[in-house]
């Protein structure tokens, strides 16, 4: 399929909720303004008790975000529109009463690492490596920060953030905090994230919301922070630096 979307099927009270983009599902402005709605509306679903965020494809989980939309922007507010994309969806994981699973099927890098950092469990293959790449195009994870810093830590966000050009083995991430579990293919993974989803899909629906709201305590100024970090990155991708940067890239 060469269509982006974002859908969400519901199966014995989980919502499993994809996304996709022909460019390694790289996420441009609509691909994540539909993400973050549907993220809002499987919320307030009571017919869902948890949720599953997963890719479309067999490679990468997710590239990031929109090289092509980067080029294009050509004035501060634009950029900051932009990357509170990410900011808004992050903050609507955050702020879901449902527990979410993460499917990491593939590579991750930049906002794709934000995405699996926010999620509340996540399982991986052993081809999910990943990388923070943004400090080599003349920009900074600073919208997925908090995410990633508050799940694998400031050092090891800080070791991915300045050694921007290499992945990190889905080991590492492992070690590190970021993957719960790691599994030789996809057929293990789906099958652990299945029996997972369906067993905290059995528990008390109330006792799941509360466990998320402890879970994500101390993050409420997140909807000022993430969105402060999106005008940082917003005026840095008008750099001399990152437009020239992002030309060799085209």
């Amino acid at each position: 399929m060469s269509q982006a979307y974002v859908t969400i099927e519901v199966k014995d009270q989980v919502g499993y909720i994809e996304f996709y983009h022909p460019q390694h599902n790289a996420m441009p402005s609509d691909v994540l303004s539909q993400l973050e709605q549907t993220i809002i509306n499987a919320g307030n679903d009571d017919s869902i008790s948890v949720l599953v965020l997963k890719s479309g494809g067999d490679r990468t989980f997710c590239a990031g975000a929109s090289f092509n939309e980067l080029i294009s922007i050509e004035d501060a507010e634009t950029g900051e529109q932009f990357f509170s994309g990410f900011a808004k969806v992050i903050n609507a994981m955050r702020k879901s009463p449902k527990l979410i699973i993460g499917r990491v099927q593939g590579k991750a890098v930049g906002g794709g690492v934000g995405l699996a950092a926010a999620t509340d469990y996540c399982f991986a293959t052993k081809f999910a490596s990943v990388k923070l790449s943004e400090l080599s195009i003349g920009i900074g994870p600073f919208v997925i920060e908090p995410a990633v810093t508050r799940r694998i830590g400031l050092n090891a966000m800080s070791q991915m953030t300045l050694n921007a050009e290499t992945f990190f083995t889905s080991e590492w991430a492992k070690t590190n905090g970021l993957y719960a579990e790691v599994f030789e293919d996809i057929s293990a993974l789906d099958e652990a994230v299945d029996t997972l989803a369906k067993k905290l899909a059995g528990y008390n629906p109330e006792a799941l919301s509360q466990m998320k709201k402890v879970l994500w305590e101390q993050t409420e100024n997140w909807d000022v922070l993430l969105k402060e970090r999106a005008k940082i990155s917003g005026t840095l991708v008008l750099s001399k630096f990152t437009k020239d940067t992002l030309q060799r890239f085209k």
